[in-house]
């Protein structure tokens, strides 16, 4: 099993800035209802408006899919950013339920048409990045910056240079603001690795092999949808790192074969949703127990999931694989993982207003 070390991703009073952000005020004690918590939900997404490739197909059903998912065992949902625009929708959706969170960031993908070409339009972008982020930690309900990261295979949405450019932008907003970061990674080798190094821990990446507690001045962060190498995961523990899972990540024998090494008290989960359905095809199929009653969209029923729209519900199908593969109980992986997520992101509770 790969290795962890001690440090946790938090802060120590003396090293805070959320206080100069905001005004903090005690929380208000939700109990937890669930035994889930999906860390990465792409709610906003127009299947849930009953849209797919721009045709209509049925009503929206975002409520129909929150109810479901409350009544199959969901504690918390936090709903992805990937522009300015969703990101501040997302808040807004986040702050109707105690029990959503988001996050607030631009997709790598995104970079070019969100922050736009000349250095004026990019700190106007990184200005409204502000305002929503400071909108949601008033009650708590921005919970990281994100998605942010790089994408090698889609660099027909967004170049290599504008990637980073904006990637490090964020990663000093997300300093500047003391929030973990919810990490976007694909097929980069060791370049995100290396600049998270430069740019996000800076001064202690010096001393990383000789003194893990110097990551923990950090707020730290989570590598979602992680699909990549045993070695590339241990890199991103090393740093004080979580790996996120999901359906994408369970799709080889490959990929099975590092999601058993992982350590529970760094692994989080995630559904990805719409995207990265658990299918027949994959290697992770095989643990799959728990079904739902599927329509098409085309012959869409109310009650009824959606066949390859994935849903907040499902992450109870990512938890049995990772449980298959490591030989352990559902319940085990579903209590490590939703404890990992109230540690990174700040106890998920809302603050009163």
């Amino acid at each position: 099993m790969l290795s962890t070390h001690n440090a946790e991703a938090t802060t120590t009073p003396s090293d805070q800035t959320k206080d100069d952000v905001i005004t903090k005020k005690s929380p208000t004690s939700i109990p937890t209802t669930g035994t889930y918590v999906d860390i990465g939900a792409n709610l906003l997404d127009s299947m849930y408006q009953g849209s797919y490739r721009d045709k209509r197909r049925h009503d929206p059903d975002l409520k129909m899919v929150l109810d479901r998912a409350w009544s199959n065992h969901l504690d918390r949902i936090i709903i992805t950013g990937g522009t300015i625009q969703e990101s501040r929708d997302g808040v807004r959706l986040a702050k109707t339920d105690p029990r959503l969170f988001a996050t607030v960031g631009i997709h790598p993908t995104r970079c070019s048409s969100e922050f736009g070409e000349t250095d004026a339009e990019w700190e106007a972008c990184l200005e409204g990045m502000r305002g929503v982020i400071r909108e949601g930690m008033v009650d708590g309900t921005v919970v990281a910056v994100g998605e942010l990261g790089m994408d090698y295979a889609r660099l027909h949405f967004c170049d290599v240079e504008t990637q980073k450019r904006g990637f490090i932008a964020q990663l000093q907003l997300a300093k500047e603001m003391n929030l973990p970061l919810f990490i976007h990674n694909r097929e980069t080798g060791t370049d995100l690795l290396e600049i998270l190094k430069e740019h996000y821990y800076r001064d202690d990446v010096n001393n990383i092999n000789n003194d893990m507690q110097s990551v923990a001045k950090r707020a730290g962060g989570v590598v979602h949808s992680f699909d990549d190498t045993l070695e590339l995961a241990q890199q991103f523990l090393d740093l004080g790192l979580y790996i996120g899972i999901n359906g994408c990540s369970l799709k080889t024998s490959d990929n099975l074969q590092v999601v058993k090494e992982l350590p529970l008290d760094r692994l989080l989960i995630e559904t990805d949703c719409p995207w990265c359905d658990i299918r027949a095809s994959h290697a992770g199929s095989e643990y799959v127990k728990t079904k739902f009653t599927t329509k098409t969209e085309k012959k869409y029923e109310t009650g009824c999931c959606v066949k390859g729209r994935y849903e907040p519900c499902h992450i109870v199908q990512v938890a049995e694989v990772i449980a298959g593969v490591k030989g352990i109980s559902v319940e085990e992986v579903a209590g490590a993982s939703r404890n990992n997520a109230y540690t990174l992101f700040g106890g998920l509770v809302k603050l009163p207003q």
